[in-house]
């Protein structure tokens, strides 16, 4: 059977009310939200935005969504994790000043806001899930504890995944930085010499010195590196990749293994909403105000993580007319989490959709 996939559509730059509104109108009609049940803990987990970046979902809107829920009686806390990479959101505390910076308060947003501890063993839990990569995953205890879970997303392109929507929310954004080390430890980018310009972007942004600049080059060390690929998002000439060929795509399917994790618990518990405005090349985590790659499509919600991903992509390719992130990405197929995202039961490939 089809699942279904709510869409309220928006005009490229919308003002901020407008958006509001049309959010209220998508979570009454659509009654994605009728799993949450009173008394329910609910984990609302989303993307504070890297400093710099303007393209995360914006408060005035989790604001709309936090009140949705608490107009039911349950309680929601507002999070996101901790990353690998260097910059503000490495640990709770700069984590936590950086999303007051961008709004995310307990005033505005009527919740409480966190950033669980991961450096902390009582925060974060090992979920048994026996799956082709991952047999034990790690994932921050709050998720896997909270009643209900709902996944907050802005929908963009992704420099390793080709795009990051609802899933990957949930895979890498659960985990704790163990457990983000677990899926990029495949992952050893390579710096192509006949490119590289030298000018040492990419040292400045290792977080664990992997990379040094030798006779005008970069080298990097791939006994140090930990797979982040700060340094592919930071090269001004495209000279650092992975060698895809030896099968680095994994990273795809073990990311999807984490989401089959924090869903373990979760079944008709769990609903997703995929803001596809402000569609960027790159992820949130990226320090810039990246520009937009395509027109704003709208809101969607579902609670199939797995089709509101496909149709959010489906859309943005009607849209342009092409597949704009393969066309951006060349070597990265964002298809293979969606077909191993099903594979592994979390949602369907087929959907239907519901314009209101």
């Amino acid at each position: 059977m089809k699942s279904k996939v709510y869409l309220v559509r928006l005009e490229n730059f919308a003002q901020t009310q407008v958006v509001a509104g049309k959010l209220k109108h998508l979570l009454e009609e659509s009654r994605v939200l009728d799993f949450i049940q009173p008394n329910f803990k609910v984990a609302l987990k989303m993307h504070f935005g890297e400093e710099g970046n303007t393209g995360f979902v914006k408060p005035e809107y989790l604001r709309v969504v936090s009140d949705a829920i608490s107009s039911k009686g349950a309680v929601v806390s507002i999070a996101d994790t901790n990353t690998l990479y260097r910059g503000r959101r490495t640990n709770s505390i700069e984590h936590l000043a950086l999303a007051r910076e961008h709004g995310f308060t307990r005033g505005a947003l009527s919740a409480k806001v966190i950033v669980p501890d991961d450096s902390k063993k009582e925060n974060t839990v090992e979920v048994q899930i026996n799956q082709k990569f991952i047999k034990t995953a790690k994932l921050v205890r709050f998720f896997v504890d909270s009643d209900a879970l709902l996944g907050v997303s802005h929908f963009k392109g992704h420099i390793m995944t080709g795009f990051g929507g609802a899933l990957k929310n949930l895979g890498m954004g659960c985990a704790a930085r163990v457990g983000k080390l677990q899926q990029h430890s495949d992952i050893s980018p390579i710096c192509y010499q006949q490119k590289c310009i030298g000018c040492g972007e990419c040292e400045k942004v290792c977080p664990v010195k992997a990379i040094i600049i030798k006779s005008n080059k970069s080298v990097i060390d791939g006994a140090k590196c930990i797979g982040c690929a700060t340094c592919i998002a930071v090269c001004p000439v495209s000279a650092i990749d992975v060698p895809w060929g030896s099968g680095a795509a994994i990273i795809q399917e073990k990311m999807i293994e984490y989401t089959f994790a924090v869903m373990k618990n979760k079944k008709g518990r769990a609903g997703f909403l995929n803001f596809a405005i402000k569609i960027t090349k790159e992820c949130d985590c990226l320090a810039k105000d990246d520009p937009r790659v395509a027109p704003d499509i709208g809101i969607l919600a579902s609670t199939d993580p797995v089709s509101i991903d496909q149709a959010s992509l489906d859309l943005v390719n009607l849209t342009c007319g092409k597949d704009i992130f393969k066309e951006l990405h060349p070597e990265r197929d964002g298809s293979k989490q969606l077909k191993y995202a099903q594979k592994l039961g979390l949602g369907n490939l087929d959907y239907e959709l519901i314009e209101l």
